[in-house]
């Protein structure tokens, strides 16, 4: 199937790593002319060069932390200088925030902030272009639904869903989708970090209907075809990609 993507422009925040890293490659090997954004720019090349040798145009590479409230207007005019309008945007930066009761309101507006306002600001900033150009693509990867403690992150990524739905119903009449993919167990440094070998292997095995962990491809894919053309009757909606890990019906 011919996506129609080859010289689309597309911005990916979090790409040097992980899911990000994946849908940055996919995404460049499909012709997409792409900014990367991260806080590791020294990660950010290699992903760049990986991109080349498979064909694809030399990204743009944009170093900033989501932490800095300056940091989604650089992002935008940085993108735009270099790519004109920015016509695929994948909101993928952020970080698990496991809290207690006693948490601070520093700590939860660190998590809130990563995790959904500078997301909400970055598309804020790229919106009036893609608006005038009538064509948008808004790809949110986000989190579960089904909180086993307190985490700051799945706070934000419940108010991402709800932005997204909402965002979805004014921009719609400009050409421009918004969805949402939260990802189950995919190998990450994160997984690695915080899951032991044993306890993969236990939850693929007892948990995980498909019986493994995830990679970085598996969300690449359903990303990239929500970034195309082909997807222009889809927008407002969660796609879990999660091996069938939660169990909710929708």
């Amino acid at each position: 199937m011919d996506l129609e993507l080859n010289g689309r422009t597309g911005l990916v925040t979090g790409a040097s790593s992980g899911i990000g890293r994946g849908i940055a490659l996919a995404l460049g090997k499909e012709g997409v002319r792409l900014a990367l954004v991260a806080r590791r720019t020294d990660r950010l090349e290699e992903v760049a060069d990986a991109i080349v040798i498979s064909g694809g145009a030399p990204p743009e590479i944009i170093g900033a932390d989501f932490l800095d409230p300056d940091s989604p207007g650089l992002i935008a005019r940085r993108a735009e200088d270099a790519l004109g309008v920015i016509e695929i945007l994948v909101n993928n930066a952020g970080g698990s925030r496991s809290f207690s009761l006693s948490t601070s309101d520093d700590e939860w507006e660190e998590a809130m902030t990563l995790n959904f306002v500078r997301h909400r600001q970055l598309t804020s900033a790229l919106l009036p272009k893609m608006m005038e150009r009538r064509y948008g693509r808004i790809i949110n990867i986000t989190g579960k639904s089904e909180p086993d403690g307190i985490n700051g992150a799945f706070a934000a990524k419940a108010a991402m869903h709800s932005w997204a739905k909402g965002l979805s119903r004014e921009v719609g009449r400009y050409g421009i989708t918004v969805n949402s993919v939260p990802p189950g167990r995919i190998m990450s440094e994160q997984i690695l970090r915080n899951y032991t070998p044993e306890y993969r292997e236990w939850q693929s095995e007892h948990e995980i209907p498909v019986g493994e962990y995830g990679q970085p491809e598996d969300v690449a894919a359903l990303v990239t075809f929500l970034a195309s053309a082909r997807a222009r009757y889809l927008t407002g909606t969660v796609i879990p990609v999660d091996g069938g890990l939660r169990r909710y019906q929708f």
